[in-house]
């Protein structure tokens, strides 16, 4: 199998310290998160911006600092901005970042209920307004799917040529209101793409490890981090993103692959 994937959402838009002293919401927290996240096998920075007493942001300054002292201490790491923002953020603030010079941003392909009243909008209208940006801008897109219509929505936009290949679908499962985390769900949006697509899982919670699991075993690649799980193991707080990278790196050596180099990983996702 190809070399797999690492790829660390270190901050997220909505954990805090409060939930975890870790969380990093600095610049200067952010990158030594993220650089020990490349130490451990990281290639991939998924990054959301917060400001220093932790609010989301996708203010393109503030981006523009947290990046600069990322490539600091990693400057070959691959940043991938979120587009996703914060709940309630409108289509012009989430697309500030994408005015960078990066080479990857998601794309979220549909809207989703994030349990309670929260919900996360993304229209038709939306998901081609990103894609535009990003293909005049040569970003690539990680194409974040929260549930099989999303993969559908996707297909749909590649077939009308809104959305360009090469094509690397994220699955994002457990969340609440959208498609459950268990290992039929992630066989059933890997079937819905095509083979000579790519893919990463991100498990929400105490999903994080088992999907990881089943994407590495499936040829697949992973996403871990604080955004995502908070946890090691059920009621141990992690102490850094690192962990988290380095308990994937051990699944992805018990089931006989490599972890992707950075320069694999452009390779792989046709970022050269």
């Amino acid at each position: 199998m190809i070399p797999c994937i690492i790829t660390c959402a270190i901050t997220g838009a909505e954990v805090t310290k409060s939930q975890n002293p870790a969380v990093p919401y600095t610049p200067d927290e952010m990158a030594l998160e993220a650089y020990n996240a490349v130490e451990a096998g990281a290639s991939i920075i998924h990054l959301h911006a917060r400001y220093d007493d932790g609010s989301p942001t996708q203010d393109k300054e503030r981006f523009l600092e947290i990046i600069k002292a990322i490539k600091l201490k990693c400057k070959d790491v691959i940043i991938q901005v979120s587009t996703g923002g914060a709940l309630g953020m409108t289509r012009l603030e989430r697309s500030s970042p994408l005015s960078l010079d990066v080479e990857m941003a998601t794309l979220d392909c549909g809207t989703v209920n994030f349990g309670g009243d929260d919900y996360f909008i993304n229209t038709e209208n939306d998901i081609i307004y990103f894609a535009n940006i990003m293909n005049q801008k040569n970003i690539q897109y990680e194409l974040e799917c929260f549930d099989k219509g999303h993969v559908d929505m996707a297909l749909r936009l590649f077939k009308k040529g809104y959305i360009k290949a090469p094509l690397h679908f994220s699955f994002v499962l457990g969340v609440v209101g959208g498609m459950a985390a268990e290992l039929r769900d992630f066989m059933f949006l890997k079937e819905s793409i095509p083979e000579s697509a790519t893919f990463s899982v991100a498990g929400i919670g105490k999903y994080e490890f088992p999907l990881a699991e089943f994407s590495i075993m499936n040829g697949g690649h992973v996403r871990v981090g604080f955004e995502d799980n908070l946890y090691l193991e059920k009621g141990v707080l992690a102490k850094s993103n690192k962990e988290l990278v380095k308990k994937a790196k051990e699944l992805v050596i018990k089931h006989n692959r490599t972890v992707a180099s950075i320069s694999e990983t452009r390779n792989i996702l046709g970022l050269e």
